[in-house]
């Protein structure tokens, strides 16, 4: 089985072959709420035999397709940032109904951006932390009340392997200990199947995250299983890999081939190979040149700053009330 990486569930789910698409214990639900041009999918992964068929932890998924994400236009990204806020909170209330958060009390937040501040495509979670209002150092400062409301936000940018020669997980680790907070919201860029995903796709979990997963570079994970308090993740695709984008090529070329009578015989030939042979075959004509060659918008720069102010204004909104205007959000 030759894979194209994504660390996308919804791509997970659209890929798969058998039974129309359908899953046993994997559940679908698609809306798009009145007025509104965002499109929201849920993929809930129910037991082990859904977690296994589609390769991802059992939990809820939910994506946040969002095509003006690309544009400067600051309404639209203030809409984002209220709907993922509204997605954060129904989490978050659900993570209390289970008891796995207070149902009462102020509720204290870790955000941790996942990334390499220094690599563009990989420093939206830097970027998201870098505009976040942290207040725990306030409330030791002003002795506040332990039954008073108001969120406890922390937050740690804790850099790649190769930059501190710790896991990431060790680091929070560390910090969880000396700080006890009640939950993990982590950001990071992640990689998609699809080129129209980039930057335009907001997918956010309550399972966790494994850093570096969606290019190959598997990093400890960062679970309720393996901090012992939930994590949150929140994501965008910033990436896509060379011969996944081959591989969307090779469909649409198949459909011009069959238009033309002179070339209806190879595109027979194309059509008849199904897509593992096909991926194999790009692997094999591409990875001997390039390797691993993952592909990023020329724009990056750009798209991760907007975002970064998306993002943050979407956790402030789920932990603070409204998101705040801010200047530069979707500039």
């Amino acid at each position: 089985m030759f894979e194209i990486r994504t660390d996308l569930a919804v791509e997970e789910k659209e890929s798969y072959p058998g039974n129309g698409g359908e899953i046993a214990g994997v559940s679908l639900r698609e809306w798009r709420k009145a007025s509104s041009s965002i499109k929201l999918t849920e993929v809930v992964i129910q037991d082990a035999a859904g977690a296994k068929a589609m390769g991802k932890p059992e939990g809820t998924y939910i994506t946040m397709e969002a095509r003006k994400l690309g544009y400067q236009d600051e309404d639209y990204h203030k809409e984002v940032a209220q709907e993922l806020a509204c997605q954060l909170k129904r989490m978050v209330r659900d993570l209390k109904k289970t008891h796995a958060l207070p149902a009462s009390g102020p509720l204290h937040v870790l955000a941790v951006g996942l990334g390499n501040s220094s690599v563009t495509p990989d420093a939206l979670g830097p970027s998201v932390l870098g505009n976040l209002r942290v207040n725990r150092n306030l409330r030791t400062a002003r002795g506040l009340a332990e039954e008073e409301e108001e969120t406890v936000l922390s937050g740690i940018i804790p850099g790649v392997l190769a930059q501190t020669g710790m896991e990431t997980a060790e680091i929070v680790s560390g910090i969880l200990h000396e700080t006890s907070p009640d939950l993990i919201v982590a950001v990071d860029a992640l990689a998609a199947r699809s080129i129209r995903r980039l930057g335009t796709t907001i997918q956010l979990t309550n399972t966790g995250i494994q850093p570096g997963s969606g290019v190959g570079n598997h990093r400890h994970s960062l679970t309720y299983r393996s901090l012992g308090i939930p994590v949150l993740a929140i994501g965008v695709p910033t990436v896509v890999g060379a011969a996944a984008i081959v591989h969307d090529t090779i469909s649409s070329m198949i459909g011009t081939l069959w238009s033309h009578m002179e070339t209806k015989g190879m595109g027979d030939y194309l059509d008849q190979l199904e897509p593992d042979d096909q991926y194999q075959l790009i692997c094999e004509l591409l990875e001997p040149e390039f390797g691993s060659l993952y592909v990023t918008p020329p724009d990056i720069d750009q798209t991760v700053k907007r975002l970064s102010f998306t993002i943050s204004e979407g956790i402030h909104g789920a932990f603070f009330g409204e998101p705040e205007e801010k200047e530069g959000t979707g500039a």
